[in-house]
């Protein structure tokens, strides 16, 4: 299901034709990685994400399931081999098997009729950084990568909700911050002038 705790992004994928040993093949590419990507836009401003080449160096990516919607029974796992998570130099790719239960088969079937045409990925983050004159987001850790899911719209909404989130508390962050620096100069300013002002006081009295 949709979780708080967890970072949702969607990628293509690509169904190929049954093959003549019955398997029905899916293969995308969730994770590319040193690529800048626009994840929000929040009042005019682009906020970005980059998944650093180590991002999945030590993630626990031991027990991860393709299904529908982010919940349901798995139509593809890594733990019985239906579902391979490849990591390269350029990304992780995977590919699945649907063929091997009926959910499976159902989802290859629907994915082939068109019902589905967007996946994809959850995960947490471990850690990362953020660079704020640029705006952008660099995943350096992830922590665990929970599933795929193929998705019923190509613009899942609830898949958004944390990279929403997270750009506006940034966003609110960047605004609390450009506010106290200029109530800061402003304070420096009315200093600066009463400094001025008993200056001057001093000198006429003298």
């Amino acid at each position: 299901m949709i979780t708080k705790d967890r970072q949702y992004r969607s990628f293509d994928f690509e169904l190929r034709e049954k093959t003549e040993d019955g398997k029905m093949i899916i293969v995308g590419n969730p994770i590319v990685f040193n690529r800048e990507t626009i994840i929000w836009e929040y009042d005019g401003v682009q906020y970005k994400e980059v998944i650093d080449a180590k991002a999945l160096d030590g993630a626990d990516m031991s027990d991860v399931v393709l299904n529908i919607d982010h919940t349901g029974k798995p139509a593809a796992k890594t733990k019985n081999g239906t579902l391979i998570l490849d990591k390269r130099i350029d990304g992780l790719y995977i590919e699945a098997d649907l063929s091997q239960n009926a959910t499976g088969r159902e989802l290859y079937e629907d994915i082939n009729n068109k019902f589905y045409d967007k996946m994809s990925f959850a995960f947490s983050v471990l850690e990362d950084s953020y660079n704020q004159e640029t705006h952008t987001r660099t995943i350096l850790k992830i922590k665990r990568l929970y599933d795929v899911s193929a998705v019923t719209f190509p613009a899942y909404s609830e898949t958004s909700i944390s990279a929403r989130s997270w750009a506006e508390a940034q966003h609110d962050i960047e605004v609390a911050e450009a506010a106290a620096t200029e109530v800061a100069k402003r304070e420096a300013e009315a200093s600066k002038i009463e400094v001025m002002r008993l200056r001057t006081q001093i000198l006429l009295k003298g």
